[in-house]
């Protein structure tokens, strides 16, 4: 009995032998076939993504140069009325009037310094806030003020522009009574704070960038924190720094409502931001109410203030490019 059972233990052990050769020359071919099906469907996944990105920078590309497109097209009726040179030399702006006047110096003049206006709020507190948030607030602070300050952006451009006439201006015409109710200080001001944020934001993340190795560096030296954050995370940080002025500028130039409401609709040639003026996007907005039909050279001045408008923001971005060329840091 005992004989019989270990013949057929051996058996079943010998067969079960030759079946492991069998199993093992069948699992690598099905294990080929798997790994090269699931290679061969990442393979599509990733061109279908390739494609999506492809298409989503190609229809922003194609956006822009549909609206030069337009402007160019539709400015051309415009210059062939009015030369380029009286286009650009006239002191006057009244395509209104009977006897009409085809000058962008003046909208240029107002646009020109509500932007300075802005700038000159935003650049200042923007610095020196990416400078705290980046090298002297905690975590924990740092966590909480900067989504409250990019807030700023997200207020409607209508609720500051009424800020800054029935709440601005009187203020300011505390100190300067002669000041007019419409002004573009009191517009330069509120745009000013309104793009903070892009200084801010921007100018922190850039900073933040910078390898630590170069803070610890510079203490080594024995430079105290804001010697540190001046001479070496700003510097280290301007290619960046760069590009956040240039988003701010190029977001000022094309403020409308702001300047609409609280800076005037009267087209002036002056350099005196006390004075009330109208700026490109005012009187954009002011011409496309409806009030002149379609085709006339008054309806067409409006392609040519914004061709102006669109060739002044792509000059600030084209000395922006080249000036993060120059200054671009490498780690």
């Amino acid at each position: 009995m005992k004989h019989n059972l270990d013949a057929v233990v051996s058996v079943s052990s010998s067969i079960e032998q030759a079946k492991i050769p069998a199993r093992s020359q069948l699992a690598p071919k099905s294990l080929v076939y798997s790994k090269s099906g699931r290679g061969l469907v990442r393979k599509i996944r990733e061109k279908v993504i390739e494609f999506i990105l492809f298409l989503a920078a190609f229809m922003s590309v194609l956006v822009t140069v549909g609206i030069a497109a337009i402007l160019i097209s539709e400015s051309i009726p415009f210059f062939k009325e009015v030369s380029l040179r009286q286009f650009i030399t006239d002191v006057e702006w009244t395509p209104l009037f009977a006897e009409a006047r085809y000058g962008i110096r003046p909208l240029l003049a107002g646009t020109l310094v509500t932007t300075f206006v802005a700038l000159f709020v935003a650049i200042p507190v923007g610095s020196i806030a990416a400078i705290y948030l980046s090298e002297y607030a905690p975590a924990r602070v740092r966590e909480i003020v900067k989504p409250v300050l990019e807030l700023l952006s997200a207020v409607p451009t209508v609720v500051y522009g009424y800020f800054a006439l029935l709440f601005v201006t009187p203020a300011l015409q505390k100190l300067m009574p002669e000041l007019p109710g419409f002004n573009m200080l009191s517009a330069g001001l509120v745009m000013g704070v309104m793009i903070i944020p892009y200084v801010s934001s921007l100018s922190e993340d850039a900073m933040r960038s910078v390898p630590m190795y170069l803070r610890e560096g510079s203490y080594a030296m024995g430079a105290t924190r804001l010697q540190t954050a001046l001479s070496v995370v700003v510097p280290s940080a301007f290619s960046g720094i760069t590009a956040a002025y240039i988003l701010a500028i190029s977001r000022a130039v094309g403020e409308t409502m702001i300047v609409a409401i609280a800076a005037g609709m009267q087209p002036t040639l002056t350099l005196n931001p006390l004075d009330s003026a109208s700026t490109i996007t005012a009187y954009i907005v002011q011409v496309s109410m409806g009030d002149l039909p379609h085709g006339s050279i008054g309806y067409q001045t409006i392609f040519a203030a914004g061709l102006t408008l669109l060739l002044m923001t792509l000059l600030f971005n084209v000395i922006g490019h080249f000036m993060r060329k120059r200054f671009r840091e490498t780690y």
